[in-house]
C-alpha cells in the first residue's frame, strides 16, 4: 500500500510539475516605476494585454486588466535585464541596456517603441544651475548639429535626436573664454550617453573647456551625485523617471535640456519570435 501511494503521489507531482512548466510566458520587465509603465504600454500597443482605465506612465503589473496569455511579469532592475534574457520567454530593455549588452534594437528587437518625446533622454541638473554658463555650453555641444548626425550616423534609428534646431555647438550668451581652464563633470550610462558625451567632449575642447564623463551603470547613484553638487550634470533618464525620483527622494534636479530618445523594445529569449503571444 506504501509503495502505492508513493507511487499516486510521484504521479500527481509529475502532472503538477507539466501542468506549471507548460503554462503561461514569463516576460522580464524594468523595476522602476516609469519604465515598467512604458514596458507594459508596449506590451498593451501591441495587443498582448490590456491595462486598466486611466494606467499611464505609472502603471504597473497591478494595473493590468486582462492578461489572456497568463504571462507571468518578473520584475528586474532595467541593467540586469539583458543578462536574464536567455532565462525567460521574452524581455522589455530599455535601448541604451540593449546596445550595451551587444544587441541590435533596430534589427534584433521582436516590437520596438515610436519615438515618444516624453522619453527624451535629458541633461539634468540641481535646481538652480540650469542658466549657469558651465551647463549651458555643455548643452549647446549636446545639441549640436555635430551631435545629432553622430546619432543617426552610430545608431540608424535606435537612439534618435530630438533637437529640433541643431546648433554650431556653442551658445552665443556664454563667455568661453572666462570658461576657459575650467572641467565640466557629467555622470552617464556607458552607452549611448558617454559615447555622445564623447562628441561633446570634441566640440568644447575647442574653446579650452574639459568634459569629464564618470560612467554609472545604475539609475540611483547619477542623480545623488548630482544632488549632493559632487557633479555637474548627469545624461541617462527621461523626465517622466526623474519627476519620480524626485518625488521618491525629496531630491531637487530639473532638466536643462532634451537631446535624444531610446526606443524601449521586446526581444526574444527563449522565444525567437512573436508567435507564443499570438
Amino acid at each position: 500500500m506504501k509503495k502505492f501511494l508513493a507511487l499516486i503521489l510521484c504521479a500527481l507531482m509529475a502532472l503538477s510539475f507539466t501542468a506549471c512548466s507548460s503554462g503561461g510566458l514569463e516576460i522580464a520587465v524594468p523595476n522602476d516605476t516609469t519604465n515598467e509603465a512604458r514596458a507594459l504600454l508596449l506590451l498593451e500597443a501591441n495587443g498582448i494585454i490590456k491595462l486598466k482605465e486611466g494606467a499611464g506612465i505609472t502603471a504597473t503589473i497591478m494595473d493590468i486588466a486582462e492578461n489572456p496569455k497568463n504571462i507571468t511579469f518578473k520584475e528586474v532592475e532595467a541593467a540586469q535585464i539583458p543578462n536574464i534574457l536567455k532565462d525567460v520567454d521574452y524581455a522589455v530593455i530599455n535601448s541604451n541596456y540593449a546596445i550595451e549588452a551587444g544587441l541590435d534594437p533596430m534589427s534584433q528587437s521582436l516590437t520596438i517603441e515610436g519615438s515618444y518625446s516624453a522619453y527624451a533622454n535629458i541633461v539634468a541638473v540641481k535646481e538652480g544651475n540650469e542658466n549657469t554658463p558651465k551647463i549651458k555650453a555643455l548643452v549647446a555641444a549636446l545639441s549640436s548639429q555635430k551631435v545629432a548626425d553622430f546619432i543617426t550616423a552610430t545608431y540608424k534609428g535606435a537612439v534618435v535626436s530630438t533637437v529640433d534646431a541643431p546648433t554650431d555647438g556653442f551658445d552665443a550668451s556664454v563667455d568661453y573664454a572666462a570658461l576657459a581652464g575650467q572641467t565640466i563633470t557629467v555622470a552617464a550610462s556607458p552607452a549611448p550617453h558617454a559615447e555622445i558625451l564623447a562628441v561633446a567632449k570634441e566640440i568644447l575642447a575647442e574653446k579650452n573647456v574639459t568634459l569629464e564623463v564618470i560612467e554609472f551603470t545604475d539609475y540611483v547613484q547619477p542623480n545623488n551625485v548630482v544632488e549632493s553638487g559632487e557633479i555637474d550634470a548627469n545624461y541617462f533618464q527621461h523626465t517622466p523617471y526623474l519627476d519620480d525620483f524626485n518625488a521618491q527622494n525629496g531630491t531637487h534636479i530639473v532638466s536643462a535640456a532634451a537631446i535624444h530618445v531610446e526606443p524601449m523594445g521586446l526581444y526574444g529569449g527563449k522565444q525567437s519570435s512573436l508567435d507564443a503571444l499570438k
